[in-house]
């Protein structure tokens, strides 16, 4: 019998450190299907067999034969697996090594020996992420071909439920449309949470480590402040080019450092959705003015 939880794949050479990390699983009050590879080699024959089963990857960098950087740049370009979150955990702790594996799609990064609650934050926070994926791209195919008509429209919305309904229409009017939901997501999401609500990156860090993100959010909406407060959104298709403008009525940010992986920000349980949407989602991402107006721009094939 298949089941409907969560499944977590962990890839990992040394018997002892698989040995721990399972015994970490087991601990979480989370209810998780665990599976190990002991290698590289083993692990890619596990997921091309099944490419659909597993939600998240604990990835060990350092491997005899396929080491764990091969392994995830396969991922990425393998058209079912690519949407994927991988944690890489290594011994290596330089920048430049943390770097490199966010550069070649790392969601996450944690390096050996690692804080177990960092982990278990982590791993919380990739499982609601698939989960949400999956959730929303199911949704894709029931409106695609009444959307793809679309050429252009405006939408107003509130809450972060507006927001993800909103994802899920606009990506059937694109030519990708898994690879448009995932980043629409996090630009509309983002244009709630961060930008109408002013909910902080620091405070959304602790939020999510508590596991009181949607209690907050639910808060925000209530107080005078904020509950006013909508997001406008603009699409155009015009040629070869889709636009989607977003604007919130929110103060900005320093949105400079979220267009690029950071290695300092690489343990953290959020905060890699911008860049990865500009990575994997559109072609081109322009952040206007303070920060509040946000063009996406997809190139119709």
């Amino acid at each position: 019998m298949v089941s409907n939880l969560p499944h977590i794949f962990i890839i990992e050479d040394e018997e002892i450190n698989r040995a721990i990390i399972e015994e970490y699983f087991d601990d979480m009050p989370e209810n998780y299907v665990v599976e190990t590879a002991v290698d590289g080699e083993d692990a890619w024959g596990k997921l091309q067999a099944e490419p659909e089963k597993f939600d998240v990857i604990l990835l060990d960098r350092m491997m005899p034969g396929i080491d764990g950087l091969e392994v995830l740049k396969r991922i990425k370009e393998h058209p079912v697996l690519t949407h994927l979150p991988v944690i890489l955990q290594t011994a290596l702790a330089a920048k430049s090594d943390i770097a490199e594996g966010m550069k070649n799609g790392a969601y996450y990064y944690l390096t050996k020996p690692f804080d177990v609650e960092v982990l278990y934050s982590v791993v919380r926070t990739a499982v609601r992420d698939r989960m949400e994926y999956r959730r929303m791209t199911e949704e894709l195919t029931e409106q695609f071909l009444t959307m793809s008509c679309l050429n252009s429209g405006s939408f107003t919305f509130k809450t972060v439920v507006e927001a993800k309904k909103l994802a899920v229409l606009l990506a059937n009017a694109c030519n990708d449309t898994k690879k448009a939901v995932m980043g629409l997501t996090e630009l509309l999401v983002n244009a709630v949470e961060h930008g109408n609500l002013g909910i902080t990156y620091e405070e959304k860090s602790v939020l999510n480590h508590d596991g009181k993100l949607f209690e907050e959010i639910e808060r925000r909406y209530e107080m005078d402040e904020y509950k006013g407060r909508v997001v406008n959104v603009e699409f155009n298709k015009d040629g070869a080019l889709i636009e989607i403008i977003i604007t919130d009525q929110g103060d900005g940010f320093e949105w400079q450092p979220y267009l690029t992986m950071s290695p300092e920000r690489a343990s953290d349980n959020h905060g890699r959705g911008i860049a990865m949407a500009s990575l994997m989602s559109f072609d081109e991402l322009e952040y206007r003015g303070c920060g509040n107006s946000v063009k996406a721009t997809i190139k119709i094939n």
